[in-house]
């Protein structure tokens, strides 16, 4: 009888230690997977909204100025063209001419559209032929009295391209001057918008999350598939209209929000060359559903798409890089850029501080006596200075400046976040190091210097009179015997101090 109570006690007691021992390993393991769950899903949740989305944000605004910025190159040059000048201010004869030339920059450029509306005649010219007047009475014509009354050289918008079918077209309208600053017209190129269309459908289905584009007014106007929430108005989308208002009031932000049951995951980023906001987002429900099942395989997927979503950026910034090499913006001889394409820098760069306002400081630099050279050693000679002096300046300046072959033997160099006394140190140190060049010719060394004219930006400074003030302090550096710096004074005004 006590053996079999012991035998029971016993029995009770495994089963005891059993059911303890089972209970904390059942505890133990879900313990550790609530956990590893918890801990992988905020740092699952963490990777979407810091990197995945952000990246394939930069990713298409990246593709997306690749694709704007040659066909802006395109209506400057066209803008800027003697030709088409010429052919306006001669009376607009022989309209073969015109029609051809814009036919060649369409072919040559593979534009869209190519096209120029003259302010005298109204007449709108186009590759395939001349097209009715403008009327302000027709709301069609809106765009050309929106660009004629524009302070802007150009702008980029989103119309139906009635020449071709009502296409919807990306155009680039570029205001055009005579020679002495009136204006002449409008004229420029166009892309479609399914290019764009296209583009934002292939990161929609590559990576799995919708790319779409929202007007100041929060309507839908561009995507490759619909959202997900398949509205056309972020305000008409339940949870994401609460935060509709902060986000178009945003350049730049992650947010979230509900619908039909499931949290969605934004990054919104501002395009100031469309004025359109990009909304990339994704379902975090269904980021999850990978580690409910195989929390580690999951995980090694997330890390190899971070790892390809970093790879493409980086070859799409290097394509991107490349493609702006290529485009005719460097001038032959001295390697930097040639005034038209730092031109358009130049008026990027005041865009910029109007947005964002930092010290920018101009510099003008002239080779002392280059016409001496050039007599006394050949013009092969005066080539070798120019490159010398060229490469001079390039292992000496920042990768933030933007220098150029301003004209003959002068060069301009832009100084971003750079006040007056730090552009000074810097066009001295330019200074002397050319001073410090030898160069032989015919046997017979030679040395060469520079003088250098500055002057810092001010508010509502045009590139024109920004240059111009740095080009009096050049003057007067050559006025004060040459090779030296000249800085205008911190009260100076236009004119020479």
């Amino acid at each position: 009888m006590a053996t079999t109570r012991r035998n029971s006690q016993k029995a009770i007691g495994k089963s005891r230690l059993m059911l303890i021992l089972g209970a904390l390993l059942v505890l133990g393991f879900l313990a550790t997977s609530l956990a590893s769950y918890f801990v992988s899903k905020g740092e699952i949740h963490a990777a979407i909204v810091d990197r995945e989305l952000p990246l394939t944000s930069d990713t298409v605004y990246s593709e997306i100025q690749k694709d704007l910025v040659r066909p802006i190159f395109i209506s400057s040059m066209m803008a800027s063209d003697t030709f088409l000048r010429d052919w306006v201010l001669a009376g607009e004869n022989e309209v073969s001419r015109i029609t051809k030339y814009l036919e060649e920059v369409q072919r040559r450029y593979g534009a869209f559209t190519s096209f120029f509306v003259s302010e005298s005649t109204r007449l709108y010219y186009h590759s395939s032929g001349v097209k009715p007047p403008m009327r302000a009475d027709n709301p069609d014509n809106a765009w050309y009295f929106r660009v004629r009354q524009m302070e802007e050289p150009y702008e980029i918008n989103v119309d139906p391209d009635q020449v071709n079918r009502n296409t919807l077209t990306i155009f680039i309208n570029y205001r055009v001057l005579d020679y002495q600053g009136r204006y002449l017209g409008v004229t420029g190129v166009g892309l479609t918008v399914d290019a764009v269309r296209h583009l934002l459908s292939d990161y929609q289905k590559r990576y799995q999350r919708s790319v779409y584009f929202v007007d100041a007014k929060g309507k839908v106007v561009l995507f490759g598939e619909r959202p997900s929430h398949g509205a056309d108005d972020i305000a008409k989308v339940p949870s994401l209209r609460d935060i509709a208002p902060q986000i178009l009031a945003s350049r730049l932000g992650s947010y979230q929000y509900r619908f039909d049951g499931r949290n969605h995951l934004l990054n919104v980023r501002y395009v100031p060359e469309l004025k359109w906001f990009l909304f990339v987002e994704k379902v975090e429900d269904d980021a999850m559903a990978g580690i409910r099942e195989t929390l580690y395989i999951n995980l090694a997927i997330c890390a190899g798409v971070s790892l390809l979503i970093l790879l493409l950026t980086g070859v799409t910034l290097n394509r991107y890089q490349g493609r702006l090499e290529e485009m005719a913006t460097i001038d032959k001889l001295s390697g930097l850029l040639n005034r038209q394409a730092f031109e358009v820098l130049f008026l990027q760069t005041l865009a910029e501080l109007r947005r964002s306002p930092a010290p920018l400081a101009a510099v003008l630099l002239d080779i002392d006596h280059f016409k001496q050279i050039n007599d006394r050693f050949g013009h092969l000679c005066g080539d070798q200075v120019i490159e010398q002096v060229a490469a001079t300046m390039k292992s000496r300046l920042r990768e933030s400046d933007i220098p150029c072959r301003w004209g003959g033997e002068e060069f301009l160099v832009l100084l971003k976040n750079c006040d007056r006394a730090q552009a000074a140190a810097l066009a001295e140190a330019l200074r002397s190091a050319v001073a410090d060049l030898r160069f032989e010719f015919d046997g017979q060394v030679a040395t060469v210097t520079v003088s250098a004219g500055i002057a810092a930006y001010r508010d509502g400074d045009s590139p024109e009179r920004l240059v111009d003030r740095a080009d009096q302090r050049l003057y007067a550096a050559k006025r004060g015997g040459r090779d030296r710096v000249v800085a205008e004074e911190l009260s100076a005004d236009p004119g020479l101090t």
